[in-house]
């Protein structure tokens, strides 16, 4: 991870910033999109979302191994008991990011618990089914990065929102994976919405082991699209709400995620044999405008920084906000450099 990216969070100890440059390992390697967003963050935030991504992925990679289900079973409780120990790099950079950032402990008990559905859980037959997955699987994700965000409202008021976006991602994963989810056996499209338009997982089956184009499918997948688009369209509101220079970031992973639907419905929903993905052109096309909005508002930040110091007495250490997470203090935001790069 960069140093730069670290002393700007002000995180010194050697084994934390390690803990942390793994964490941001598992996010370059793992999370195209996800990584390409943060990097429109102000410095100091990211590694708490490299953080968050790492410890998710820690989890996910456990349930999608080929380790027998009573293993997978051991470790994911094991994940659990000792989740707040930090006895491996990963979990000690969530521990840390959990205490600086104030989040809710309960969130990531819901996330687990949505880990643990996948041991033994299919198919969900109704929506209200999958639902209830999906609020642990990817809204706690939306509602453990709010207090990283940080809000220009009050936080509960934002709280749908961000669910409703983790929500809207989750469900693009599902469509963009349909096939691969398949081949282990899981189906994450409610089965009385499939069976409405002829489908079932047989039918699934056939399109995906001979890659026929089945109009059956392609109705059932153009509904599921259109839910999903109307999920980012209530989400939207949602980054007005946040600070000024972490709605860039979010505005663009909202804009990369609903580019794989876009992709979808340009292979005329032929996804069950190939992975719709946006090309990493138009990703960078999309990435840098935002890029230049932080550029941008981190320039205004220091420019007001430099504004008050010269107009406004010092406050003293007592009342001043420095350096704590969610800040709005000028030193804070004088550190809010973006690079894409880095």
């Amino acid at each position: 991870m960069s140093t730069r990216e670290l002393d700007a969070a002000g995180i010194t100890d050697p084994e934390l910033r390690a803990a942390y440059a793994a964490s941001k390992a598992i996010n370059a390697r793992h999370g195209r999109t996800y990584f390409l967003a943060t990097r429109l963050l102000p410095l100091a935030d990211r590694p708490a979302v490299h953080a968050l991504y790492g410890f998710a992925r820690v989890a996910d990679d456990i349930v999608d191994g080929s380790l027998p289900k009573a293993q997978q079973t051991i470790e994911l409780l094991a994940l659990e008991r000792t989740m707040w120990d930090g006895d491996q790099p990963v979990l000690r950079a969530l521990a840390d990011t959990v205490r600086r950032y104030r989040i809710d402990r309960s969130l990531f008990t819901d996330f687990l618990t949505s880990m643990r559905m996948d041991l033994h859980v299919r198919d969900y037959a109704t929506y209200d089914d999958l639902a209830r997955y999906v609020y642990g699987s990817a809204s706690v994700i939306g509602l453990q990065m709010l207090p990283v965000l940080g809000t220009v409202s009050p936080r509960d008021e934002a709280e749908p929102y961000a669910a409703a976006l983790g929500e809207a991602f989750q469900l693009t994963n599902f469509l963009r994976d349909v096939g691969e989810d398949l081949d282990r056996g899981r189906v994450y499209l409610p089965l009385d919405e499939l069976a409405a338009f002829g489908v079932d997982r047989e039918r699934l089956r056939w399109a995906r082991r001979t890659g026929r184009h089945d109009p059956y499918v392609r109705r059932a997948l153009a509904h599921m699209v259109a839910r999903t688009t109307a999920i980012y369209r209530r989400a939207e509101p949602g980054i007005a709400m946040l600070r000024p220079w972490s709605r860039p970031c979010v505005r663009t992973a909202a804009k990369l995620y609903r580019g794989i639907l876009d992709e979808i419905v340009a292979a005329d929903y032929a996804i069950l044999n190939q992975r719709a993905v946006v090309p990493t052109g138009q990703r960078l096309r999309v990435a840098l405008p935002g890029a230049a909005a932080s550029i941008g508002l981190a320039a205004g930040q220091n420019a007001r920084a430099w504004a008050l110091r010269l107009t406004s007495r010092p406050r003293s250490p007592r009342n001043a906000s420095i350096g704590m997470p969610g800040s709005d203090s000028s030193a804070v935001n004088s550190q809010r450099r973006i690079s894409l790069v880095e």
